[in-house]
């Protein structure tokens, strides 16, 4: 059971932080085309800033489950770094399954219930002229919350049955 929850959480995190790299190719061609747009034609978008920030956040969130996965989170550890591995696993178990997954599962809830509100009420962007309806922005930050929330739960339950040996905590020059 517990081996196809981890596979489960993997896959999910590993899918949606490909959905990320498509997310960077979108922010890069909308960026190109607006600057092309602007200088080139003299017409700027009325899209490009709202399409900016979205996929920005989106890709944002979006990766941020497979980044745990990979442990490419940036970590301080020099007190844990003196500890020993079972002390250390014990320590990042407990923060992960007691502390950040409990509050990334509530702040995916909270998403969820905004975009589901953004979805009936039909809410748009009202600060840009563009307007864009606000609810696949929601549900795409719902959807990365809900996944680093899982992922959390799975490196909670990695790090105390096998916790990382001290050469994974090592920095190479």
């Amino acid at each position: 059971m517990k081996r196809i929850f981890l596979g489960l959480a993997d896959g999910i995190s590993l899918a949606l932080g490909y959905v990320a790299q498509a997310m960077v190719l979108i922010l890069i061609a909308s960026m190109i085309y607006e600057v092309v747009a602007r200088y080139v034609f003299g017409a700027p978008t009325l899209w490009a800033f709202d399409v900016a920030y979205m996929t920005t956040g989106i890709l944002f969130v979006l990766g941020a489950a497979q980044a745990l996965r990979e442990d490419a989170h940036v970590r301080i550890d020099f007190l844990s770094a003196r500890l020993p591995v079972r002390i250390r696993g014990a320590i990042d178990g407990a923060a992960f399954l007691l502390i950040l997954c409990p509050i990334f599962g509530w702040l995916a809830t909270v998403a969820g219930q905004r975009a589901w509100r953004a979805f009936m009420l039909g809410e748009v962007e009202h600060v840009s002229p563009w307007a864009p309806l606000m609810w696949p922005f929601y549900t795409a930050l719902t959807l990365g919350l809900g996944a680093l929330a899982l992922q959390l739960a799975a490196e909670g339950l990695r790090a105390f049955f096998s916790p990382r040996s001290d050469d994974s905590f090592k920095i190479e020059t």
